[in-house]
């Protein structure tokens, strides 16, 4: 590892201040970078504890570096985020999808643009606090592996990353679990060993989405209605952005039995309603699809897929489209398949790919 230089994401937390330390303390030449994503001072100013790029983050990272001893920078991102995290998530609310900004941010933010200005300094690698594993599979490919984190594993978030940007990257958290890490930087003397973790979408700290949406736009959400399987309108709703698929919460209607919302249909602004049955189902669709372990998938697969960050996983077939779509059939019902999100397949335990969940009427709507 020496002479070998790595540009690490330094987001004020204890992961990426123990994969700096780590680094360092493993030879490499470790220079420490905060990317800045706000819009404007006022959103950075309401963040004041745990998000991963606004003012407590910067002078948290700083005190850190200065304590490893390492170069430390802050890189303007914010046009860069803007575009690539901030429209994509006002455009898929909109057209009725639930976004995930965390994995826009992690494939156009901290790596892709991290890794072009690490690469043009001069760097060998970037790294990050993520619990995860690269590894190189006996075709040639890389993928990323679980951790050693249990339920704190991150490969979910990072299954479209490239081959390109995987072989310039270390993730040295990968081997811990998250109470080694507190461990770590409690040994290594480091300020941030006992912060707290942020749970929030860093840019909308208050949780409002559809506040954060109509500010950005300066377009009000538009009411439509609440219907039932049959077509028979239920009431009205606030606007397609309130809502996701399996929600029951916050419907606003009185009823003998608990709705749940089933589909959202943007070019009618009808929320369908159904019972919780009507939430369940074993049969996904995706886009933009991303395969790590392999080229390309020409035929049926069985593997295992998570439909959201915090799902278990469940056992399943792939089948891919001549579009370059494709299909996944679980062997048992899931709940709340929601377009929008990520469904990540996994083969032995390491990444075979991923996509985007896309609604199931895709082949009327594109």
């Amino acid at each position: 590892m020496k002479n070998k230089t790595v540009v690490t994401g330094m987001s004020g937390g204890v992961d990426s201040s123990v994969a700096a330390y780590i680094l360092k303390e493993q030879g490499y030449n470790v220079i420490g970078v905060t990317m800045q994503i706000w819009q404007d001072s006022s959103v950075q100013m309401r963040e004041m504890e745990g998000g991963c790029c606004g003012l407590s983050a910067v002078e948290d990272a700083r005190r850190v570096a200065e304590q490893l001893n390492i170069p430390y920078y802050v890189m303007n991102f914010k046009d860069e985020f803007k575009k690539k995290v901030i429209n994509y998530f006002i455009e898929e609310y909109r057209r009725g999808y639930t976004p995930n900004p965390c994995i826009a941010c992690n494939k156009y933010l901290k790596w892709d643009a991290l890794l072009r200005r690490a690469m043009e300094i001069g760097a060998d690698y970037i790294a990050t606090g993520h619990y995860a594993h690269i590894i190189k599979l006996e075709n040639g490919r890389y993928t990323v592996s679980e951790s050693a984190a249990g339920k704190k594993d991150q490969t979910y978030v990072l299954y479209n990353l490239s081959q390109y940007q995987l072989m310039h990257t270390l993730m040295p958290d990968g081997a811990y679990n998250k109470e080694e890490i507190r461990a770590i930087a409690q040994k290594a003397g480091l300020n941030v060993a006992h912060k707290s973790e942020s749970q929030d979408i860093c840019f909308v700290p208050d949780h409002d989405y559809v506040g954060f949406i109509e500010r950005e736009t300066g377009v009000k959400c538009r009411m439509g209605n609440f219907v039932d399987e049959d077509g028979n309108v239920l009431g009205i709703h606030k606007g397609i952005e309130h809502y996701t698929i399996g929600q029951r919460k916050g419907l606003g209607l009185p009823a003998k039995q608990p709705y749940f919302v089933k589909e959202i249909r943007p070019e009618t602004r009808e929320i369908v309603l159904g019972d919780a049955r009507s939430v369940f189902t074993n049969i996904v669709y995706a886009d933009n699809i991303n395969y790590m372990a392999v080229e390309k998938l020409t035929e049926t697969r069985r593997l295992k897929a998570k439909i959201r960050y915090s799902h278990a996983g469940a056992e399943c077939e792939v089948t891919p489209f001549s579009n370059g779509r494709l299909m996944c059939r679980f062997d048992e019902k899931q709940r709340a398949v929601t377009p929008g999100q990520a469904v990540v397949f996994y083969d032995n335990g390491y990444i075979f790919g991923g996509g985007r969940i896309i609604a199931e009427n895709w082949h009327s709507n594109g």
